[in-house]
């Protein structure tokens, strides 16, 4: 049976790593975790029923998270990257959710500039990714990203942020470690619900600071566009290991 709130051991106790072979590795930088509060009523219709959304401070919260990928590779670990598939830039719109005491991730969209990566998460994962055009730039602290989907509805994101300096790890009572530690992905298709974790060392968070963005990632959704600043963390670098979908 799913319960109403979770406790900061149902949070810590999903981080340990999963049994059995993960099938896939990543590493993933240059990532801006962009947050705003938002009311619940807004994201239970396109949520499925059976995952409770998680909140912090009595609130839910949608996320914008622009980032980078690479050593992107099959494991085992001495599998070699392919050429032409082991890089792409992807920007993922999300909230939190909770399935029998197992906290994790809903995506409502994924773009990716990676057309053989869009197509197999849609097939094994049961995503919601697009295809995109991406660029990323970096000139000394200040990072750009400028995104335009290629596929219906439209959708675009243009922003830029610099970084700033390292903060202490975050304790599991902490927005921080709310909004960033999620170590499961859940997903749908058909009405069957399906989870796939993943695992990697603890989020190394740095300050950031927004120059400018436009997004209509949001909206894209049909989602009322929200208000003020959003809450931001960077990171600049993560291993990451995935686990294959299992129904839940």
């Amino acid at each position: 049976m799913n319960r109403e709130h979770l406790t900061a051991l149902d949070r810590m106790t999903v981080r340990k790593r999963p049994d059995g072979q993960p099938l896939m590795h990543q590493t993933w930088g240059k990532l801006l975790f962009m947050h705003w509060r938002i009311e619940e009523s807004e994201l239970r219709p396109l949520i499925p029923e059976q995952l409770e959304i998680d909140t912090f401070d009595g609130t839910a919260w949608i996320g914008m998270v622009p980032f980078t990928m690479w050593d992107i590779r099959g494991l085992p670990p001495f599998m070699p990257a392919v050429p032409g598939f082991s890089s792409a830039h992807e920007l993922n719109v999300r909230t939190y959710v909770h399935y029998d005491g197992v906290p994790g991730v809903w995506f409502f969209s994924l773009d990716c500039n990676s057309p053989a990566a869009v197509m197999a998460a849609r097939t094994f994962y049961h995503l919601p990714y697009y295809n995109a055009d991406i660029e990323l730039d970096q000139r000394g602290d200040t990072i750009g990203y400028l995104l335009n989907r290629t596929e219906e509805p439209p959708a675009l994101f243009q922003g830029s942020w610099n970084i700033g300096e390292t903060v202490p790890f975050s304790h599991p009572e902490s927005l921080e470690f709310f909004l960033t530690e999620r170590y499961c992905l859940y997903s749908e298709r058909g009405g069957d619900l399906y989870r796939a974790r993943i695992f990697h060392q603890p989020w190394p968070l740095q300050k950031a600071t927004m120059n400018n963005y436009q997004s209509t990632m949001i909206e894209a959704l049909g989602v009322k566009a929200f208000a003020g600043e959003p809450v931001l963390q960077y990171a600049e670098e993560i291993d990451v290991e995935i686990w294959g979908i299992k129904s839940v």
